[in-house]
């Protein structure tokens, strides 16, 4: 597993034993095989949790099962004694089980749950493996992480799947200052591309294929982008896109890759009021012929960590708080055209015929995703699994589009650095079916501006 520590310095030739929370298997149902030669433990109060997260369709679900088939391929009194390799140049998978709270535990803390009981299994072995093994707890759980270091137990959250720096995360498009006014003015002539071979030695950048670029000197400016194959630099213009004209050069970048067939993937980020899902919105429905169905959903993340089982009425009922902000952007497209203009009418004929359907992410289980302008909406509250999960999902003709901000994320365990999305970003940089651009002027209003940049 990558760790801050092991970023910094060789790794130690004595392995390491590796306690693991539950939360960690929820996120990652192979974390065991992360750990390379070191020893993992598993405290049996881990899987008496996971037995309460095996019922669901949820990812976490899927998860818990999936770990449950793999523990059960591993039979024998080994397991919970002196541990089974979990194979040639790996550590052992021992269970631990622990019986009730020890003493610095319950003096410290009292309370007998299923944290303090991991706590004890990891000052128990600190203990017993004291001069022999490094002993550390991995959880997502910052508490849990600041209650084992007040007992003297290293604690660190998992990384294997975490950027290594928001701040360095790809943008998708860059400004090139003092640049060739030739060049420029060429891009404003037929058939609005230059090549793009010489200009990439001058930039000395990482080019990535499907980038965007702003060129600009005293004189003008430009929008351009990198083609696919990185052979041609071609012009970008202003598009209005189903009533929605892009105000800004992100705005027109997003609105490029969303509309351009030949990109399969695009994740747009941004803070609240950049435009993130009005443009995808406004993009599959002029790309609606394209395709056999847009599909709009959103990940409930339920306020205060509460089942969505705890809001009054029907399923419906429960899910339509959730599903209401994309409902209001698809409203502010309706808005840009009379009541009677066939644009207007063509999207409620789209939802009444089901050709556009805004749902919960979770019911997507099972369906077929042929032909498919697919948005994920808010897919910063994503795990890396869940992300893979749904581009695997992709069959052919579909694109799929994540949206999100990194910085608002309302999972208890997933941070800017280890959200799904930023893993998208960070690992699908420079393939050729995808695209990316991070939205940075917000659009709303002059006070919502001012409000995101200062509260």
């Amino acid at each position: 597993m990558k760790t801050k520590a092991s970023r910094k310095k060789p790794q130690s030739k004595t392995p390491k034993t590796f306690i693991l929370d539950t939360n960690v298997i929820l996120h990652d149902a192979s974390s065991i095989d992360q750990f390379q030669e070191n020893d993992v433990i598993v405290p049996l109060t881990v899987i008496e949790e996971l037995d309460s997260f095996k019922r669901g369709s949820q990812v976490i679900n899927l998860n818990a099962r999936e770990f449950a088939r793999t523990l059960d391929t591993m039979t024998g009194d080994a397991l919970f004694n002196g541990g089974i390799s979990m194979g040639k140049g790996r550590g052992k998978l021992r269970i631990a089980i622990s019986r009730g709270l020890n003493i610095e535990i319950r003096e410290i803390f009292k309370e007998d749950n299923p944290d303090h009981r991991i706590l004890g299994v990891a000052l128990e072995w600190n203990k017993k493996l004291e001069g022999k093994s490094e002993v550390i707890l991995v959880t997502k759980d910052v508490n849990l992480r600041m209650k084992a270091k007040a007992l003297g137990i290293q604690a660190e959250d998992y990384t294997t799947d975490r950027v290594i720096s928001v701040d360095e995360l790809y943008s998708g498009k860059e400004v090139i200052e003092n640049f060739d006014d030739d060049s420029i003015v060429k891009l404003f002539q037929s058939p609005y591309e230059i090549p793009a071979k010489q200009l990439l030695k001058k930039l000395k950048d990482h080019s990535y294929p499907n980038k965007y670029y702003i060129f600009r000197n005293s004189n003008r400016s430009v929008l351009a982008n990198l083609d696919q194959e990185k052979e041609n630099f071609r012009k970008i213009d202003k598009v209005v896109t189903y009533g929605i004209k892009p105000r800004n050069a992100e705005q027109a970048f997003a609105i490029d890759a969303l509309v351009n067939n030949k990109i399969e993937l695009v994740s747009l980020i941004g803070k609240a009021g950049t435009g993130k899902t009005l443009l995808a919105l406004a993009a599959a429905l002029q790309m609606k012929k394209h395709y056999r169905q847009i599909f709009i959903a959103r990940p409930i993340v339920p306020l205060s960590n509460k089942d969505i089982g705890y809001l009054p009425g029907d399923i419906q009922s429960k899910i339509e708080p959730y599903m209401q902000p994309l409902w209001d952007n698809l409203r502010v497209i309706q808005d840009q055209f009379s009541e009677g203009d066939k644009q207007n009418t063509a999207i409620t004929a789209l939802i009444k015929e089901e050709k556009l359907v805004i749902e919960p992410l979770s019911f997507i289980r099972g369906r077929s995703l042929q032909r498919i302008f697919f948005i994920v909406d808010e897919a910063q509250n994503l795990t890396p699994h869940e992300i893979k999960t749904i581009i695997t999902r992709a069959g052919e003709g579909s694109k799929v589009v994540f949206t999100g901000d990194i910085y608002q994320i309302d999972h208890p365990y997933l941070d800017s650095q280890s959200n799904g999305l930023s893993y998208l970003i960070d690992r699908f940089k420079g393939q050729k079916l995808y695209s990316h651009v991070t939205l940075e002027k917000g659009e709303r209003s002059e006070l919502a501006e001012l409000a995101s940049n200062l509260l």
